[in-house]
């Protein structure tokens, strides 16, 4: 019913923002006027900035084709749905904010274990500028792809790389409070503390996991045309006895495999049939250069997985490479509060904008006591290519295609206990997505 409630509310709020169109400009009042904005969204403010209210949001439609091994018997499998279909409440009252930020989507937390569909719900206190700090349901801090905006990062998905330890990005129905800020205009940090509420994270008390995060970012260069971005990352939490298995799977970038049920799948890189695991610690580095409209970046993620009494440890590690290239000559934005790319604005708003890129993915998880879930496998690995093509036909539409290409070993295939003429260890994917952004 609150859904239902919710839906409707929604509805007449995007009914607003679309009639507000033929309204844009300033409204006189006794005090502060009054801006409206509705170039992207709605927008209502005062022309001091102490109050303000906006209304947005976004819709990714996304298709999948895939084979090999990203299904279970290795034939063609495909899976049309909405990644992303969201609604978004945002304003400030003086040095207060809040944002509410609500998907509609089932594709974005029906395979993740979330219990409802808020992505976002904060508040926030900006009085001791230039450091913030928010409270609430949030995803934490860390990674460069990460901290960049689901609607303008370059590939379709974020990097396998964070599928080793995504629980340093996932506020897994938990709360908790992150400090963040910039410094000298070439410096950010964030340290967060999150309360994740997740059943396999909980003791028997029912004490949910801490999840502990710092992020810093120097940025040396930063300007419109060039960026020289660096990073450091980690993220630390513990459990307790027999209670974490340390299960480590991918899609491989490839969303649709979580959404096709029947057959298809997440990449099993450990198993959750071992011994168990008490400490977690994750670190990771960042790298990005943008000159005009030539950019490249990479990112290195390492998890330490120590293991309960006489358990052995387990390692993943994991790196990517990206370049691109916009073919019309813009150059990405980049913003050094959050230490993020933002979206490339068209020159030429007939043409719109098109950038090409490629991305190398690696990922590898390790075990001391041979058993990754079959005995005597110590080692899976998988290596991913993706080639791809954007196009912003404005700035509120952007049209994406990929190829990937996954390789992974006979190791990998055996984890994954499928049929036994399954035994492809390779796979190619087509992944397409139509956005709009509001």
């Amino acid at each position: 019913m609150i859904r239902k409630h919710f839906a409707g509310f929604a509805a007449s709020a995007l009914a607003l923002a679309v009639s507000a169109q033929a309204f844009a400009g300033t409204v006189t009042t006794d005090g502060a006027d009054i801006m409206i904005k509705t170039k992207s969204g709605l927008e209502v403010s005062t022309t001091d900035k102490q109050y303000s209210f906006k209304l947005g949001g976004r819709i990714q439609a996304d298709f999948d084709q895939f084979d090999g091994v990203y299904t279970k018997n290795n034939n063609s499998a495909n899976e049309a749905y909405f990644r992303r279909a969201r609604l978004e409440l945002s304003g400030t009252y003086k040095d207060w904010g809040y944002v509410f930020n609500y998907d509609f989507a089932d594709g974005d937390n029906k395979n993740s274990g979330s219990k409802d569909n808020w992505n976002e719900a904060t508040i926030s206190y900006t009085g001791f500028a230039p450091v913030k700090i928010k409270m609430g349901k949030f995803n934490t801090d860390f990674g460069l792809e990460r901290a960049t905006s689901s609607k303008w990062i370059t590939a379709i998905e974020r990097s396998a790389v964070y599928d080793l330890a995504p629980w340093v990005n996932d506020k897994e129905d938990g709360m908790g409070i992150q400090v963040n800020g910039t410094a000298a205009g070439m410096f950010y940090g964030s340290a967060s503390l999150i309360q994740q509420d997740v059943a396999e994270t909980e003791d028997e008390d029912g004490k949910d996991a801490n999840t502990f995060n710092l992020r810093g970012v120097v940025a040396p260069i930063v300007s419109e045309t060039e960026v020289l971005h660096f990073g450091l990352d980690y993220a630390q939490r513990s459990y307790d006895d027999d209670l974490y298995k340390g299960k480590i799977e991918s899609r491989l970038n490839v969303r649709g495999v979580s959404e096709n049920t029947v057959n298809s799948g997440k990449l099993k890189l450990a198993g959750d049939d071992n011994a168990f695991f008490e400490d977690d610690q994750v670190w990771g580095a960042e790298f990005a250069y943008m000159n005009g409209p030539f950019s490249v970046q990479s990112e290195y993620l390492k998890r330490d997985l120590s293991g309960q009494d006489a358990n052995g440890d387990r390692e993943a590690t994991g790196y990517n490479a990206q370049v691109a290239y916009t073919l019309t000559g813009e150059s990405r934005i980049y913003k050094l509060d959050g230490g993020k790319f933002d979206s490339i604005k068209p020159a030429d708003k007939a043409m719109g904008a098109w950038e090409v890129f490629y991305r190398y993915d690696d990922v590898t998880v390790e075990d001391d006591d041979n058993n990754l879930g079959v005995a005597g496998v110590d080692e899976t690995s998988a290596n991913i290519h993706t080639l791809g093509v954007n196009w912003y036909a404005n700035e509120a539409v952007k049209v994406s295609l990929n190829y990937l290409m996954s390789t992974t070993d006979d190791e990998t295939v055996a984890v994954q206990k499928r049929a036994t003429d399954a035994t492809d260890d390779d796979g190619k994917a087509i992944s397409l997505r139509a956005q709009y952004v509001f």
